[in-house]
């Protein structure tokens, strides 16, 4: 308290050592439920669920892959395999469990549509899905090297790149650049198509050009003694933009008994 023109500060009273231990005590209350608050946070968070082992047949990846897409459509995702745990002890080596070559399109992560984490694909992403030396050899990496045991060839609805060939060999109009590359690419899947009567042509050819991408990867020389042995699934896919769906195309693996 001040005395007006004196500016002398009153002695302490008991009403002054009383506020002042209220306040200490409300502080130290405070100070006590932080941490209980932090205690109780630490020890709900726990420790980072171990991953899971990585499957290592056709039938077992395959499922997992399915099962992660499940999760994508019905927004239950866990995103498994995302923290630095994970990271470290990827650090030195990788044993993916399957490889995923899909379009260059930005709606169709794979890593995402499956709700997958760090060193579980080999991603490998072209216009179309499109084949070529370096795609092919991309693709073949895994399983020669890895042992991967599961490859999916994913395309999607309304393709960009695909209505852009169909249109191109439709009205036999090159596109500029290396995009004619593309065009070329999937040519087989618009000649398949265009001798038939579509609803929707581009779309066809879209689903054609997935089964004959995952069949020419399937007889592959050197990955048909994988396939014929049981040791390689080769399955085309086709992702549903509208749903988040994955639907099998073909090459799906059976499933003969526990994984």
């Amino acid at each position: 308290m001040r005395h007006h023109g004196g500016g002398t500060r009153a002695a302490d009273g008991p009403e002054r050592r009383a506020l002042l231990a209220g306040a200490v005590s409300l502080a130290a209350a405070c100070l006590a439920g932080c941490s209980s608050a932090d205690t109780n946070q630490s020890r709900q968070a726990g420790p980072a669920p171990a991953a899971a082992p990585q499957p290592r047949t056709p039938e077992a990846a395959y499922e997992r892959l399915m099962a992660g897409n499940g999760r994508w459509v019905t927004n239950a995702l866990r995103h498994p395999d995302r923290d630095p745990t994970r990271r470290q002890l990827l650090a030195a080596s990788q044993q993916p469990y399957g490889a995923v070559l899909s379009c260059i399109d930005s709606r169709v992560p794979p890593e995402l549509v499956f709700d997958t984490g760090l060193g579980d694909l080999f991603v490998m992403r072209s216009g179309g899905a499109a084949l070529g030396p370096v795609i092919t050899g991309s693709v073949e990496y895994g399983p020669m090297t890895s042992g991967t045991p599961l490859i999916v060839v994913l395309g999607h609805q309304r393709c960009g790149a695909v209505s852009a060939a169909y249109q191109a060999l439709r009205d036999g109009r090159p596109l500029p650049g290396n995009l004619q590359a593309i065009t070329e690419a999937l040519r087989p899947a618009y000649e398949q198509v265009s001798e038939e009567r579509h609803a929707d042509p581009a779309d066809s050819m879209a689903r054609a050009q997935v089964k004959l991408t995952a069949n020419a990867l399937r007889d592959n020389q050197d990955l048909a003694p994988l396939v014929a042995k049981g040791a390689l699934a080769v399955v085309g896919a086709y992702y549903s933009l509208d749903t988040g769906e994955v639907e099998t195309l073909n090459g799906a693996p059976a499933r003969t008994g526990p994984q």
